[in-house]
């Protein structure tokens, strides 16, 4: 992934416009986010960041010296953040206590998912943090057509799609007052989602069966599959395979009995440096997988079409461009492409 722009240069004695030509945030800003209309009065001076993928937006916008702490860690960072991100303070690789984050004393919790800072928070509810005097904005990714209370990973009614996370860009752009890198970014992105849609005109695998395996709470039990409408949905869209799974759960536990029936052709595996669940490690996966006496016997096994990826290409983030590209790769080094 190439460098996103994260820098801009402002000329002195303007008033209300950028250099660039862009307009100013006019403040007090108030924006409707996942339910609730929450207003600023100027640009947050200090973010906690909860979940990796709000974290590299944030990085990408230029605004690491703004994070006083993130957490909900799956893997390492972008490799470009890498310097910046180390000197942020990590308050819990996966869910972070309440009192951790408001010890922080910032004026902005950013969360990627709504179950850790919403209705049913597993790290607070938005209203705990509001009455502390501290805005909350969860990722539009995880709340437009999408119900999350049963404490789960939610139900998705529509198809995922990219505008998702320029929307997502755009609005926190337009909260630190910085439109410009806002769209510098929201173009590169497109350029490269355009790109790579470009890349794969070879790949197209119409009605191809593929299953998205995240983890697993046990390794032989039932396993988190991607659903019809998740972000790797539209990754299988895109590309113009077929997902397995037609359930509306963001990632419904599946038995693999129930995927044996639809004997996929290729397993897309997830790689992370989590350890939280007992299939987290896609080593462990494969070994599950080529020793089942089910699992062994699809054809994706069978033949070792197995596509590593990292697992937040599968999460709706600015990585997902990165899912089309690997897939793609994958399908055409199985000789499977049309």
């Amino acid at each position: 992934m190439r460098h996103f722009l994260t820098t801009i240069t402002f000329a002195l004695g303007l008033t209300g416009f950028a250099a660039s030509g862009f307009a100013a945030t006019q403040y007090p800003l108030t924006i409707n986010n996942c339910g609730q209309k929450v207003t600023f009065q100027k640009a947050p001076v200090k973010i906690v960041s909860i979940g990796q993928g709000m974290t590299e937006i944030l990085l990408s916008l230029g605004l690491a010296d703004k994070i006083a702490g993130t957490a909900v860690w799956v893997g390492p960072v972008l490799p470009q953040y890498a310097e910046a991100n180390a000197k942020i303070p990590r308050l819990a690789d996966n869910d972070p206590s309440f009192e951790s984050v408001v010890g922080k004393e910032p004026d902005l919790v950013a969360a990627e998912f709504e179950w850790h800072v919403g209705a049913q928070g597993s790290v607070g509810k938005r209203e705990q943090f509001s009455e502390l005097g501290i805005n909350t904005y969860i990722a539009p990714t995880d709340c437009v057509a999408k119900v999350n209370t049963d404490g789960g990973d939610g139900v998705r009614k529509e198809l995922f799609t990219m505008d998702l996370v320029y929307k997502e860009i755009g609005e926190l752009a337009e909260i630190f007052d910085a439109k410009d890198r806002g769209d510098a970014l929201i173009a590169d992105l497109k350029k490269r989602e355009a790109d790579a849609v470009a890349s794969i005109s070879g790949a197209k695998s119409k009605d191809l069966p593929i299953v998205f395996w995240f983890s697993g709470k046990e390794v032989s039990g039932d396993a988190f599959i991607a659903g019809k409408n998740s972000a790797p949905a539209y990754i299988l869209k895109t590309i113009g395979a077929r997902n397995v799974v037609t359930t509306e759960e963001e990632w419904p536990l599946v038995g693999w009995e129930t995927i044996a029936q639809a004997n996929p052709a290729v397993i897309v595996i997830a790689t992370m440096d989590r350890r939280r669940y007992a299939a987290d490690d896609p080593k462990v996966k494969v070994d599950f997988l080529e020793k089942d006496p089910v699992t062994s016997q699809l054809d994706a096994v069978k033949n070792k079409h197995f596509v590593m990826m990292d697992a937040q290409s599968m999460n709706p983030t600015i990585r997902t461009i990165d899912g089309i590209e690997i897939l793609a790769k994958g399908i055409k080094s199985f000789g499977l492409a049309q």
